[in-house]
Parts: structure tokens; sequence; C-alpha cells
């Protein structure tokens, strides 16, 4: 798993966990719905690190918290 990947399951873990939509953490965490949205889509390559950093501040959850998960132990390398 990339780390995109293991970002947006851990997001879709702690909104299934605490029971709250996708509009719902965007509006806790002061972006927009497409903002989440986008991010969740697996088209998209790229979540910016000030994006985490609101989204994890919304579930009252520090950066280092969010990343402490087996979900970011085994990663696959992003060199290609």
């Amino acid at each position: 798993m990339r780390i995109k990947e293991a970002t947006v399951l851990r997001f879709r873990l702690l909104c299934e966990e605490r029971k709250i939509k996708y509009n719902k953490l965007a509006t806790m965490s002061g972006v927009t719905p497409s903002t989440v949205y986008s991010m969740m889509d697996a088209s998209r390559k790229d979540i910016s690190a000030i994006t985490v950093k609101k989204l994890c501040d919304g579930l009252g959850i520090s950066i280092s918290e969010f990343y402490n998960h087996p979900i970011f132990q085994d990663l696959e390398q992003e060199i290609e």
C-alpha cells in the first residue's frame, strides 16, 4: 500500500469509528466537502500535508497520533 492509499484508509476508518460522514468531517475541519471527496478519489495521486493536518485537527487528534497506526508500518516505496 502507498502513503496516499493508507492515508485515505485511515480517514475512512476514523469516520466509520466515529460514525461521521465526509461532509461532517469537512465542516469540522474547516475545509470544503469537495476537498475531502477529492482526497478520497483513487485517481488522485497526492494529498497535501496541510489538508491532512486540518482533518486531524477537526477530528481532535494530533498528526503523530494519526500516523501512529499499523496501516503505515509497511508502505510500498514511492520511488518508481
